[in-house]
């Protein structure tokens, strides 16, 4: 999954079974992203882990124009990419069964992340929500996969990204 950025931001928002509501972020697939801006991906790579000396060397390298790179690299991002920091509060709407958070909260401790709140509505009609607040402690746990590993698990319903700092 990839997240875009449209200037101001207010939320991500990705669901199973819920209509996507009009947001700033959007996740999408990777196979949906144009393959512009997946090199521009790939030479923000090559600048930042020092194996390109220019923005020029790492275009000609992965097949685009400075020009596009310059006109994209403000605009897209890998989900887990934050320089500012790595606190994410999800909101996830389970169904009502015995050990859903139990699970939840396994697939957060096998990315190592670090729960700072919990909180569990009473479930109403079958179902309920979940608000985890997480501390992303190591820079290169995949986000992404994260969220992926929770929404393929048993009685999630969706899982709405609501704040990332």
């Amino acid at each position: 999954m990839i997240v875009f950025l449209e200037k101001t931001i207010v939320s991500c928002t990705r669901t199973k079974d819920v209509a996507m509501e009009e947001t700033k972020y959007y996740v999408i697939k990777k196979k949906a992203v144009p393959e512009v801006l997946l090199k521009v991906l790939e030479v923000q790579k090559l600048l930042d882990g020092q194996q390109a000396k220019s923005v020029q060397e790492a275009a000609d390298a992965v097949g685009i124009s400075r020009s596009s790179y310059y006109k994209y690299k403000d605009d897209i991002f890998p989900f887990y990419s934050n320089k500012k920091g790595r606190n994410i509060t999800f909101v996830i709407e389970v169904e009502d069964q015995p050990g859903v958070m139990a699970s939840v909260l396994q697939v957060f401790a096998q990315y190592s992340v670090n729960i700072l709140t919990i909180h569990q509505s009473i479930p109403i009609n079958g179902k309920g929500v979940l608000t985890v607040s997480v501390d992303i402690c190591d820079m290169e746990t995949d986000v992404s996969a994260m969220i992926e590993s929770v929404e393929k698990l048993d009685n999630i319903i969706y899982v709405k990204i609501i704040a990332k700092e």
